[in-house]
C-alpha cells in the first residue's frame, strides 16, 4: 500500500452486472451496467486500485465472476485489483494470485477459520487483505448473512504481528445508505495499527477529509457516492 491516501472504486459484481448494494441485502440491488465498462470507466478517470467484490460468489462459497475479473487484470497491468467474495480455500486463492492480481480480500474464511488464513497470510506475504465487515462492531461473514460474537477489533489483533496488506473496515449499516461513515468506529480499528481501508457509508468529500486524520488510515472504498457523482476518484 502506498502512503498516498486512496480512493478505491467498488465494483460489486451481481449475476454478471456491476451494482450496489444496500446494507448487503441481495434484493436490494441497483443494477449500473457492464462490469468491464465500469473498470474502464473508473481507470479512465484516474483510478491506480480497483475493489472488486463477487457478491455471488460471497453466498456460493466460489467464484462466479473469474472470467470478468481475469478480462480486468489483463487489459490492466499497472493498475492494482483487490478481489473478495467466494475465497474459502488455498485452491481458490491461488487461482485468484496466478492471474496477476494484487491482493485477495478474506472475509467469512477470516472469522471461520482464522489460524488457517495467519498461515496464508506468512506463505503469501504482501498478498491477502482482511475484510473485516461489522455489525455495531461485531464481525458479520456468509456475504453479510450471518453474524458472529467475534469483536472486529479483537480479530484485527490477531494479526498484528504478520505480513497482511491491508484491513477493509466495512460498517454494514452504513453500506450503500449515503450517510456518512463511521469514523470512531474506523479510529478504533486503525489503532490496533495495520493499515486500513475504511468502507461503508461514503457520501461526501467530508468523508474523505475526515479519514485522512486519523492514523493508519490509507484509503476509503468508494461505491454509491462515487456512481452517483458525489465524490471523485
Amino acid at each position: 500500500m502506498t502512503t498516498r491516501f486512496q480512493i478505491i472504486p467498488a465494483i460489486d459484481m451481481k449475476d454478471h452486472q456491476a451494482v450496489r448494494l444496500k446494507q448487503g441485502l441481495m434484493d436490494q440491488a441497483t443494477v449500473y451496467g457492464s462490469v468491464f465498462d465500469f473498470a474502464q470507466k473508473w481507470i479512465g478517470e484516474g483510478a491506480t486500485r480497483l475493489h472488486l467484490v463477487d457478491l455471488n460468489g460471497a453466498f456460493e462459497g466460489k467464484p462466479v465472476h473469474f472470467d470478468e475479473i481475469s478480462k480486468i487484470v489483463s487489459t490492466y497491468p499497472d493498475v492494482s485489483v483487490q478481489v473478495g467474495g467466494g475465497v474459502r480455500d488455498e485452491e481458490t486463492l491461488q487461482k485468484y494470485l496466478e492471474t496477476g492480481l494484487s491482493q485477495v480480500i478474506l472475509g467469512s474464511v477470516l472469522v471461520k477459520k482464522t489460524e488457517l488464513v495467519k498461515e496464508w497470510v506468512q506463505k503469501y506475504p504482501g498478498k491477502i487483505i482482511l475484510g473485516v465487515d461489522a455489525k455495531k462492531g461485531m464481525v458479520a461473514t456468509e456475504g453479510w448473512a450471518e453474524g458472529s460474537t467475534v469483536k472486529a477489533v479483537d480479530l484485527i489483533a490477531e494479526f498484528k504481528e504478520l505480513p497482511v496488506h491491508s484491513v477493509i473496515y466495512t460498517d454494514i449499516a452504513k453500506d450503500g445508505m449515503l450517510q456518512g461513515m463511521s469514523h470512531d468506529q474506523i479510529e478504533q480499528v486503525a489503532a490496533v495499527g495495520l493499515p486500513v481501508i475504511g468502507s461503508g457509508g461514503l457520501a461526501s468529500q467530508d468523508d474523505i477529509e475526515r479519514l485522512k486524520l486519523i492514523p493508519n488510515v490509507v484509503g476509503v472504498i468508494a461505491g454509491k457516492a462515487l456512481y452517483e457523482g458525489l465524490v471523485r476518484v
